[in-house]
């Protein structure tokens, strides 16, 4: 224990009295009381708008998250701020080789070049294209959507993790009673 832990909390009675405590960081707790610290701050990483990155990552390739939800119901609606052929290219730009988003919009590319590729004889219908295209930019947009629906999944849960919560507390310099109540 260091200087630094003690500290003197005075409180008002009839009587004035002193009542002294012991505070202790995370990593000088016990065990037991390092579980029971973890499952106080439960929500610590996720009880403000932590989503907010995730939203502003899919505004700079240009598409609009509206909404999500997680868990069983995993989805996430939006729409393309421009188009699909510009989101689908920045996200090329953007994101790494390794990334789902970009392996949806590498497939999407391809696939849009192929169908470029087959009216592009002069032969078929414009109205036909049309259509073929507007299905594939629907399935597009589904596709990216479910990839962003698993990326707030992915960082909600880590979010939740202990390695999370006690990055956050060790950040914070939290310190707690003996038991692992935050003090």
């Amino acid at each position: 224990m260091t200087l630094k832990n003690f500290f003197t909390i005075t409180k008002n009675f009839k009587t004035m009295k002193t009542k002294t405590i012991i505070l202790y960081q995370f990593s000088e707790l016990s065990e037991k009381a390092k579980q029971k610290a973890i499952e106080k701050l439960f929500d610590i990483n996720v009880d403000f708008d932590w989503w907010q990155f995730t939203y502003d990552d899919a505004k700079q390739i240009g598409l609009k998250l509206q909404n999500f939800d997680l868990d069983r119901n995993k989805h996430c609606t939006g729409e393309f701020v421009s188009s699909a052929l510009v989101c689908s290219e920045l996200i090329m730009h953007n994101h790494g080789e390794t990334c789902d988003t970009y392996k949806t919009a590498f497939k999407f590319i391809k696939d849009y070049e192929d169908l470029v590729t087959k009216y592009s004889d002069g032969i078929g219908d414009e109205s036909d294209f049309d259509n073929e295209a507007d299905d594939l930019e629907e399935e597009f947009l589904k596709s990216i959507l479910k990839d962003y629906a698993t990326i707030l999944q992915n960082e909600c849960d880590y979010l939740q993790s202990e390695e999370a919560i006690i990055e956050t507390i060790e950040a914070n310099d939290y310190y707690f009673d003996e038991n692992g109540n935050l003090e």
